[in-house]
């Protein structure tokens, strides 16, 4: 097991694009009669721009997961070393994990015990979606639940317009940077 200090300490701003990455995994209810499934998302959050760098889906909240999720990260952004922040979950904390990041050249934080507050950002995404897409709502079918992610994740990076990004979506900022550098 290898757990990080709180290196992130709570600083959620950045001035460029994949300085800086949180991730976690949540998960997604669907129901077949009376019973009860769940799928997981596992998301990586890039804090300049909000987008969501990457993400999978799957049956079980498991090291595959997050490893599949961070190699797609890593083959989307070939270029990046952001400073890594998750929570203290044991995907996270496995000696594997830990190793891909050394790997790749990224410093490894990771919240202090019993404060999801030291991941703000990537629990507000969670609410933002649940809220925006999920909650209210009865998924019967796998497929279709994970279409309805698959469809939010989309219009959030490409049309969901931000605040805090002066009234962009989170991709149009992204390159935005991009084209100004």
């Amino acid at each position: 097991m290898y757990t990080a200090e709180n290196v992130l300490n709570r600083d959620f701003t950045e001035d460029h694009p994949n300085e800086k990455w949180v991730t976690d995994v949540s998960e997604f209810k669907y129901y077949t009669g009376i019973e009860v499934h769940t799928v997981y998302l596992s998301a990586i959050l890039d804090l300049y721009d909000r987008r969501i760098v990457a993400y999978q889906i799957g049956d079980h909240n498991n090291n595959p997961l997050v490893m599949n999720t961070f190699g797609a990260a890593v083959a989307a952004e070939s270029n990046a070393s952001p400073l890594f922040h998750s929570d203290r979950g044991f995907q996270y904390t496995s000696r594997a994990f830990h190793q891909r990041l050394v790997n790749h050249h990224m410093v490894q934080s990771m919240s202090r015990v019993g404060h999801c507050i030291d991941n703000g950002p990537m629990e507000g995404f969670w609410g933002i979606l649940k809220r925006e897409m999920y909650y209210g709502k009865r998924f019967t079918e796998r497929a279709t639940l994970v279409k309805t992610i698959e469809g939010y994740i989309t219009y959030y990076n490409t049309k969901r317009i931000e605040r805090r990004l002066k009234l962009m979506m989170p991709i149009e900022y992204h390159e935005h940077f991009r084209l100004a550098a």
